[in-house]
């Protein structure tokens, strides 16, 4: 089941990748829509409050210079000039500046306001504008003016020359009033964008949650039918993409719930058929053993063309019985009735007894350093130590070598070249480690996450071999039913290892990180044990090792 941290990582993770994503394309969407709309709006406004201002200052400045200038002689003293220029001024709307030659041949400049508008406050691109005649206009002088800056804030000076030789005058005319209408605008409108960007984050969590609500929902779905909930379905609203997508995936876990029952029901069937089979093959081959062992005792007295079939219907018989014998137990595991008969066992000691019943101590190096003590079944610790070993023989190089340790702290890597030695005598906590290394060829990396598989022979050519192909299922088996585990590697110096890691008592919860939980277990000589499950699958003499694979 997911851990409720993982959870809050995904929700954190969906709502940065997908919510968050939405809100900000929305707001995306509305900040280029509000600024758009305040930028175009804040510029038609400026031009038409600037223009307005502009012309009002400006009619009125023709105006005023008309009546009042207009009736000066062409060469008019200062005094009349600084008259004139009085009259035309206004300080509340602007300031002007008159300018004409007078009768004494001396150029006068008469401002209405010294300390306010000069003629030095008139660009000179204005003035040569201002005194320029126009040709197409029958050689007559226009009005022009200009926006500038004075002291950092907005003027409008315009300038015109009265036709007939009159006076020039200019204007000047301040716009800061309108500039703090236009900033005003412009505070407004930004009011306006932030207020349009924080009510599109709200209707994009709004969307948001309204689409990623079935998401969400179908996620959770998948999470529940990927751990095993295979009535998992969703509830379909409404005519949408997503109420399709929900009806698609009720549709695929319909399918899949039909698909497993289907399959969960043919492999009951094939283990019952395997279990009856099994059971059924018994007593024929009771009979058949028992005509197989007076023939095999009365083989020399045969005659010499009949005594080799006579050994091959021995020879295979045993195999036979021995095959029949591991199925059995596979059945035991698969039905969960397979039981541990524990006592106190040193381990060295057992896996020796399981050399020397085989004829193996030759074959064999063994690093066992007595006294390392554990409570487990004696029967299938010899059911995995005669596959391991056997494999090694029979598929491996010499020397093959069997190294038994301990791990107290249980965090070293299985599957490396051998476990150290423990200290003798200990039985102090942690686990029992079995290193069972050869010097073959090794395995081949395609091969080494099916080693454990059943039926799985690496070499096609060798599938009618002696070997069942169950051998190393079954030591997993018996690992995973004390809480241990079995993991195979390739040395670097070359050659396989296959390492067993069991606890010093049988952890009755199964944690061993996969695999089959462990069963209850009975007290020591297995008094409640279950009937028939004292054959030794994999622990015959001839060193099949119960049809071990590599």
């Amino acid at each position: 089941m997911t851990s409720r941290p993982a959870r809050w990582g995904s929700g954190i993770l969906r709502w940065t990748s997908l919510r968050l994503r939405l809100v900000a394309v929305f707001a995306a969407v509305a900040l280029t829509a509000a600024v758009s709309v305040s930028g175009i709006a804040y510029w038609l406004n400026r031009d038409a409050v600037l223009t307005r201002a502009q012309n009002s200052a400006l009619n009125d400045f023709r105006d005023s210079l008309q009546r009042n200038a207009a009736s000066l002689p062409v060469e008019p003293t200062c005094m009349s000039l600084n008259d004139a220029a009085s009259r035309i001024g206004d300080a509340d709307t602007y300031e002007v500046v008159l300018i004409s030659r007078t009768s004494d041949g001396q150029d006068c400049a008469a401002p209405s306001n010294r300390d306010v508008f000069t003629l030095d406050d008139v660009p000179q691109t204005l003035r040569t504008a201002v005194n320029t005649r126009h040709l197409k206009d029958d050689g007559k002088y226009h009005l022009h003016w200009e926006r500038i800056s004075l002291q950092g804030r907005p003027y409008l000076v315009a300038g015109a020359q009265i036709n007939g030789g009159g006076p020039t005058g200019y204007m000047l005319k301040s716009l800061d009033a309108e500039r703090k209408d236009l900033n005003s605008l412009a505070w407004s409108l930004g009011i306006a964008t932030l207020l349009a960007l924080i009510g599109s984050a709200l209707l994009a969590q709004a969307a948001g949650a309204a689409v990623l609500r079935p998401v969400r929902r179908l996620g959770e779905a998948a999470r529940a039918l990927g751990e095993g909930k295979l009535d998992t379905r969703l509830k379909v609203t409404g005519t949408d993409e997503l109420a399709e997508m929900s009806q698609t995936f009720n549709n695929a876990a319909e399918a899949l719930e039909k698909r497993v029952e289907e399959l969960s029901a043919r492999e009951s069937a094939s283990r019952r058929f395997v279990a009856d089979m099994s059971h059924e093959l018994r007593t024929p081959l009771t009979a058949i053993t028992a005509v197989s062992d007076v023939l095999e005792d009365e083989a020399d007295a045969l005659d010499p063309m009949i005594a080799p079939a006579v050994r091959l219907v021995v020879s295979e018989t045993r195999r036979l019985n021995e095959l029949v014998e591991t199925l059995m137990e596979v059945t035991r595991f698969d039905a969960g009735t397979a039981k541990l008969r524990v006592d106190e066992v040193d381990v060295g000691e057992q896996v020796m007894a399981c050399m020397d019943a085989r004829a193996w101590l030759d074959s064999v190096e063994l690093d066992a350093p007595r006294g390392v003590l554990a409570t487990l079944d004696p029967r299938r610790l010899d059911v995995i130590m005669a596959n391991l070993i056997g494999n090694a023989l029979k598929h491996g190089g010499s020397p093959v070598r069997v190294t038994i340790g301990e791990d107290a702290g249980a965090s070293g890597g299985a599957g490396g070249s051998g476990a150290s030695g423990g200290s003798g005598g200990s039985d102090a906590g942690g686990d029992i480690v079995v290193a069972v290394s050869d010097n073959g060829p090794g395995i081949p990396e395609d091969v080494l996450p099916h080693v454990f598989d059943r039926f799985y022979k690496a070499d096609a050519s060798r599938r009618r071999s002696e070997g069942s192909g169950l051998g190393l299922s079954i030591a997993m088996e018996n690992a995973h039913i004390h809480g241990g585990d079995i993991t195979a590697a390739n040395r670097p110096e070359g050659g396989a290892v296959f390492t067993l890691r069991l606890p010093r008592r049988p952890r009755a919860n199964g944690q061993n990180g996969g695999g089959q939980a462990a069963q209850p277990y009975d007290a020591v000589n297995g008094e409640n044990g279950e009937n028939g499950d004292s054959g030794s699958s994999g622990s015959s003499g001839d060193g099949t090792a119960g049809g071990a694979q590599k």
